[in-house]
């Protein structure tokens, strides 16, 4: 599953996006990557925000356009919620306040791993979600995952 940052990369089409598409092979995927509805209203948000011209929201609704969008709207997620905000809220993380949270259930709901380039996801131990963190200052993924 693609985290908002990672999606937002990948459609700024920079050297960052590359790298992420590159190491991970997002461009030649036997599967279609998936990411959260959440991701998708940051993203229309953030475009609208930005007052980014047509083409680039063409570009990014193309790009939306060839992932698997899994809803939140169902009773996997909502456990899974649940069961995050606890642990965030518990280790006294403030991710428990975020959209992330949300992003975070819905990858657990889907038994996917989350990239991403955000350390808050770090929070959580592999055995509740996955998490593969890539270090934007590196020139390849740092490997960490959640612990």
């Amino acid at each position: 599953m693609l985290d908002t940052n990672v999606v937002l990369q990948l459609a700024r089409h920079k050297d960052l996006g590359k790298r992420i598409a590159a190491q991970f092979g997002l461009d030649h995927a036997v599967y279609r990557p998936l990411v959260s509805i959440v991701s998708v209203g940051e993203l229309v948000a953030l475009a609208a925000y930005n007052a980014w011209d047509q083409a680039r929201r063409k570009f990014l609704a193309d790009m939306l356009a060839t992932l698997v969008t899994v809803d939140i709207n169902d009773q996997s997620v909502l456990e899974a919620y649940a069961e995050l905000y606890a642990v965030a809220r518990r280790a006294g993380s403030a991710i428990y306040k975020d959209n992330d949270l949300w992003i975070a259930a819905t990858a657990k709901a889907a038994n996917a791993v989350l990239l991403t380039t955000d350390r808050d996801f770090l929070v959580f131990h592999p055995g509740q979600v996955g998490v593969q963190y890539i270090d934007p200052k590196m020139t390849s993924a740092s490997g960490e995952t959640a612990r």
